[in-house]
């Protein structure tokens, strides 16, 4: 069963992402969490194929979430998804481990399901 973790601390974004997700791959189990402290718990309990990461969290920076998630669980998918498209955080993400970067302005849920759908079936 294929498992992603929605780290993002905007709720409706996160319920919007959440049913675009279980609307298209009905079989994937989507958990959430609001903080970094919250995802990395969630990252051991549930250990998901994919994260989605925000950058900006409360009590957190995502980048560093995803470096802590990397250094532990290498095969784990991260997908930063954040409104701070700058080349600095697109380079930043690259340092920290991120496997894609994508802008919530500029990328389409054609996008995002797109990336999901690659990723989802090179594990099934």
């Amino acid at each position: 069963m294929f498992k992603t973790l929605l780290v993002e601390d905007n709720a409706p974004f996160r319920q919007s992402l959440k049913e675009m997700l279980c609307e298209r791959f009905p079989k994937m189990v989507v958990d959430e969490a609001e903080d970094g402290e919250e995802a990395l718990q969630k990252v051991e309990g549930l250990l998901p194929h994919l994260v989605f990461m925000d950058i900006k969290l409360p009590g957190a920076n995502g980048l560093e979430i995803t470096r802590k998630i990397k250094e532990g669980y290498s095969t784990i998918q991260v997908i930063i998804l954040t409104s701070y498209d700058f080349p600095e955080y697109r380079e930043a993400a690259v340092k920290y481990g991120a496997d894609h970067f994508l802008s919530k302005e500029s990328s389409s849920r054609e996008d995002i399901l797109a990336l999901v759908d690659s990723i989802y079936s090179e594990d099934a």
